[in-house]
């Protein structure tokens, strides 16, 4: 009878720990997929290790669009308030233009320079991140009558 107590308690002690080790592989596994969301003024505020993966968000910067011969297009994206340099190389989506409100994804470089794997253009501020449209109303860059306008 006690033999069968301790193989009792033997297997679910292994149950928990395979268990548990299963979690933390697929939420490591989901840790390096996951983008931290962030506007230039969140930039400014705290800076962040190069290197990590994120998106980041709000309007390109009128004046800030140079395009390289190599097909690297140059621009800033700004919330109002703080402006961050990006480098992205690839076909840009057909809403692209400068006071356009677009989300990026890639990542901060040594030097500050955000290097973008993704540009994501939106055709109004209905789609707008919340985030990037709070920083944009504080900044008052944001327009009235959008409907997702944040609260």
């Amino acid at each position: 009878m006690r033999l069968r107590k301790r193989q009792r308690l033997l297997l679910v002690v292994l149950v928990l720990l395979l268990g548990g080790g299963s979690a933390a592989l697929v939420l490591a596994a989901l840790g390096e997929k996951v983008s931290l969301f962030v506007s230039p003024s969140d930039l400014a505020a705290r800076p962040l290790e190069p290197g990590k993966r994120l998106r980041l968000g709000g309007l390109v910067e009128p004046g800030s669009v140079t395009r390289g011969t190599d097909g690297e297009v140059r621009f800033a994206v700004t919330d109002g308030t703080h402006s961050v340099r990006v480098v992205y190389r690839g076909v840009l989506p057909d809403l692209f233009r400068e006071g356009q409100g677009i989300v990026t994804q890639g990542q901060i470089d040594a030097s500050g320079v955000f290097r973008a794997s993704e540009v994501l253009a939106k055709h109004d501020e209905t789609y707008m991140p919340k985030e990037v449209a709070e920083a944009l109303k504080r900044s008052g860059h944001w327009k009235d009558g959008s409907t997702g306008a944040p609260k």
